[in-house]
């Protein structure tokens, strides 16, 4: 990604864990992966290898048909308030990307599965034959702290001139919650979150993500750290 984005607002949306409810990722290695993947990561949780290493060497221990794939994608359900949390972000001009450290034939499917028509950047899971895989990385940075395969916070600062939003729920969204102006926090992110003392708030459901963002958006950003940030979730 190259240049910079000038919009009213920018808003990062995470896919595992967020709007896909579950870790497509990790149900796809539990279904067809060799069980060595376990072991892969518990390395990455150790901090022995990064996000982008233990994906690469799980993905090369799946062993699924391109057929059995699609099947598996075509299974994965969203959070229902995704698509109302996607019209208000059009409503008031705000540009809506999903950045997502999993596969892009995942993601991709499942957006246009449920007609959700935004931008999304993710890792790209190659076939390369009969029942192999490979995930390549065309978002990976060489500086990248965590070692991702898609290194999030280059989407944040890619932005000029306009509010940062992120929506996530875990470790990868770590990096770029310090980059942006608001996080809607969920699972691990909310502890990191009011660990770092950055704003956010806490949400389970996209509904709620919904209603926290029209306030925030109709009370205004100025009043954000003395009205609207909770950090006692």
């Amino acid at each position: 990604m190259t240049g910079s984005i000038g919009v009213e607002h920018s808003v990062f949306i995470d896919f595992d864990g967020t709007i896909a409810p579950v870790d497509t990722t990790d149900l796809l290695l539990e279904q067809f992966a060799d069980p060595a993947w376990h072991a892969v990561e518990d390395e990455w949780r150790a901090g022995v290898i990064g996000s982008r290493e233990c994906l690469a060497r799980q993905v090369d221990l799946i062993r699924a048909t391109p057929q059995q794939m699609d099947a598996f994608v075509r299974e994965i359900e969203i959070d229902p308030g995704l698509p109302d949390f996607i019209a208000l972000c059009r409503l008031h001009g705000m540009r809506a990307t999903v950045v997502s450290d999993g596969l892009d034939r995942t993601v991709g499917a499942v957006l246009a599965r449920f007609g959700i028509d935004v931008p999304y950047f993710a890792n790209h899971l190659e076939w390369v034959g009969d029942d192999r895989w490979r995930l390549t990385f065309p978002h990976a940075r060489g500086d990248c702290r965590a070692l991702s395969g898609n290194c999030k916070c280059q989407f944040a600062e890619a932005v000029t001139g306009s509010r940062r939003i992120l929506v996530g729920d875990g470790s990868s969204d770590f990096c770029i919650a310090a980059r942006v102006d608001m996080v809607l926090a969920k699972g691990s992110l909310v502890a990191h979150c009011r660990s770092s003392e950055l704003p956010h708030f806490a949400f389970t459901k996209f509904d709620e993500a919904t209603r926290l963002l029209e306030a925030w958006l109709r009370i205004g950003h100025d009043t954000l750290d003395t009205n609207l940030v909770r950090t006692d979730e």
